[in-house]
Order: structure tokens, then sequence, then C-alpha cells
């Protein structure tokens, strides 16, 4: 084991405080959740640390938190007391992380990048267009609620509903890493959305539960899919120029799986051809058990179904494309912001984590009023840091070139 001295945390390496008036505030409904006559850290002052940890590369560890809010710069600015390490341990069993998604759902609600896609013609504007998936959190083999693989390769899962017009997160929930992406979707649909799904959630079922929730989707199919064709649909210019390949409707499924689906779709294949991969060598394409690219190859076809019967057929493949906005998000969420490392163990403290990671997601949004990139949560970090001026940062993004939707 080491012997290395471990570094204290000084006044200096917990700068930036002042973002934090506006996420007290936001905070604040949470502060008498759990409170009582001997427990002096409170549910608004937990947060308030968990995301101080993102925003400050210098605190990596709980230990580093605890030490930290007994620094008299933090305790200022954040309106807390000096947490012990017990108080910080015993926090994530005893509050509510439902509450810290309500937080995050009412933020995320307000928040809309002006970098986003814009809305492509015909879709109607009551409709939400959602990118959604499932990504795994890397956990620690004593982490028993965490099921996955064996005793010895633990994970949990994030299941995450991305809005793709406003490129920012604004659904979660963290289940352990077996627990099924289809069975999660189900149980959160809602009215109004267009689900944007890869192939892992090609379950006919699912399908019609979506539209029986008064919602619609786009969903990549297994290149070994089956239906009956009703009726072929010419194709526009603009259809081939997308890539377009056919545009049927259809009866989806053999004889045993027709019945799961109460009305025809439409399936519409699509050619893809992969942009440069900036001089890398590309790793050789395998096709997965779901018969799909697990790497991406130079070209490849997209059999991609919807309910949506009246956009062009160039459309629904655009929105399958937007797709992919929530796998670089998921790139930002554990690469970039850091969410890779777990200061906390226990499901209900994890699930805190991933919410006060995703606030901060959403901050880093309202401050810059754009998707968030890496040059930029590098400032903000050396501004948390003490090594770069409040206005330096302010002159940062008051220098963030200006920015056009995508045209649709």
């Amino acid at each position: 084991m080491s012997t290395r001295k471990k570094q204290r945390i000084r006044s200096q390496d917990a700068q930036g405080l002042k973002y934090f008036r506006f996420v007290r505030k936001l905070l604040g409904r949470l502060h008498d959740h759990k409170a009582g006559p001997n427990r002096q850290l409170h549910y608004d002052e937990f947060a308030a640390l968990l995301m101080l940890h993102f925003l400050s590369p210098t605190l990596s560890s709980l230990r580093a938190l605890q030490q930290a809010s007994g620094l008299r710069n933090v305790k200022k600015k954040l309106g807390i007391r000096r947490a012990s390490l017990g108080s910080l341990s015993e926090a994530q069993h005893v509050f509510d992380p439902k509450l810290l998604a309500e937080v995050f759902q009412e933020l995320a609600a307000k928040v809309a990048a002006t970098d986003a896609h814009g809305r492509p013609g015909g879709l109607p504007e009551e409709l939400e267009v959602l990118a959604v998936d499932g990504t795994l959190l890397r956990a620690l083999p004593r982490m028993l609620w965490a099921h996955y693989v064996d005793p010895e390769h633990r994970a949990a899962k994030l299941h995450l509903e991305f809005d793709v017009l406003k490129s920012a997160p604004c659904a979660a929930t963290l289940t352990d890493a077996n627990t099924d992406e289809r069975t999660v979707l189900a149980r959160r649909l809602t009215a109004g959305k267009v689900y944007l799904l890869d192939a892992g959630y090609a379950k006919y079922a699912l399908l019609e539960a979506i539209r029986g929730a008064g919602s619609s989707f786009v969903m990549r199919l297994h290149d070994n899919a089956v239906y009956d064709v009703i009726e072929e649909r010419a194709l526009t210019d603009d259809d081939a120029a997308a890539g377009v390949e056919f545009d049927r409707v259809v009866r989806l499924g053999g004889e045993r799986k027709q019945a799961d689906l109460s009305a025809p779709v439409r399936v519409v294949q699509v050619h893809i051809k992969s942009p440069p991969q900036r001089g890398k060598a590309r790793r050789r394409s395998k096709v997965s058990s779901k018969k799909t690219f697990r790497h991406r190859p130079e070209e490849y076809d997209a059999l991609l179904v919807t309910d949506l019967m009246e956009l062009p057929a160039e459309t629904v493949a655009m929105l399958y494309r937007w797709r992919w906005t929530i796998e670089l998000f998921f790139r930002w969420f554990k690469c970039v912001l850091g969410f890779s490392h777990l200061v906390l163990e226990g499901q209900p403290g994890v699930e805190m984590q991933v919410y006060c990671a995703l606030i901060v997601s959403l901050l880093v949004v309202l401050w810059t009023g754009r998707k968030p990139t890496k040059r930029t949560w590098e400032m903000i970090q050396l501004y948390f840091q003490g090594w770069a001026s409040l206005e330096e940062l302010e002159a940062h993004l008051a220098g963030l070139k200006p920015v056009q939707a995508p045209q649709s």
C-alpha cells in the first residue's frame, strides 16, 4: 500500500462558490427533509457538497468533501456547518433520492441549448423528441446490490431520457446492471413524445405500449426482422439524397408476433456512410447477437420502424441519426464530467450522485447557453480550483462564438 501522505484541502482549492447561490436556492426545498434535533447535516447541504465534487477535481473522495466542509470559505458560501465523515456516509441511507430527482426534472424543464437541433418540418409542435438508452456504471465487488456478471464484476445501469431538441437530459432511473431497459421504459411512458430507440429496445409489445400511451417511436430493427409488405411508397429526390433505399407500409412480425401490434407501421431502410475517424485506425466490424454491427463499418444499412405515417422518409432517417446525441452525452457524463469515480457506494447514494451530476450538466447549459464542451468544462474547473479568476471565466463564456440551431 502507498505510504504517500494525504494532501490536505486548502481554502483556495474550493473557489467559485458564487455560482452556488442559485444552486442553494434550487435545493432549498430539501432542507427540512429528515431534519432532527441531532442532525446537523441537511439534505440541501449534502447535495451541494456532492455537486462541488464534480466542479472541483481536487475533491475526489468523501473524505475530501468532509475536509472541505470545514473550510471557512466553503461554510460561508454554501451556508453549511462542518460535516463529519460519519454524517456524510450515513446521509446516503437517510435522504430520499426521489426528492433530488424532482429538483433535476424541474431544472431540466427550464434548460434549452441554443445549439440543439431545430424541430424538423412536419413534426407536430406538441411532440417532444426523446432519445432513450442505458449505460453501465462500473461498481465495486463489495457493492452487493449492483448485480451484473458475477460477484467480482458488478455494475449499475443508468436509464436516461434525453431531450434532443433541448440537448439536455430530462429523466433518469438507476438500477442494477441486469435490469431490462425495455421494462424501465415501459414504466416511464407518457403522452406527447417521439421515442428514438436503438435495436436493444426491439420488442413489438413495447411499441404497442408506446402508441397506447399517446406517443410515437422511431426505432432500429434487427437486420433479420420479418414483415409483410402492404404498400411500397415512392421516394422523393430528398429521400434518395438522405440515403433512403425504400419506404414501406408493413405488418411487422411473423405469425406469432403480428398480434403484438394492432396496426400497420412504416419500415424505412437507410444507407449510412460513417464519417472519417480523424486518422485513427478503424476497428474491424463485428455483428452482434442483435444482428446489428457492434462496431460501425464504413457503410451499412439501417432498418428503421416508425408509426409516424405522414413524415417524409428523409425526416425519419434524420430523427434516428439524432439518437446519437444521447451517446455523446454518455461520453460527456462518464469521461469529461468524471462520473466514473463513485464517492458513495449504496444504491440510494449512487442515485443521489447521479442526479447531482445531471444537475451540474444542466447548470453548465444554463451558464453558457449551449451544450457543454470539454474546453468550457476545463475552464470552469480551473475557476473552481482558483487557477482562473471570475473575470477570466466570464471572458471565456462571453467569447464563445454565437451558434445557430442546425437547420432541419
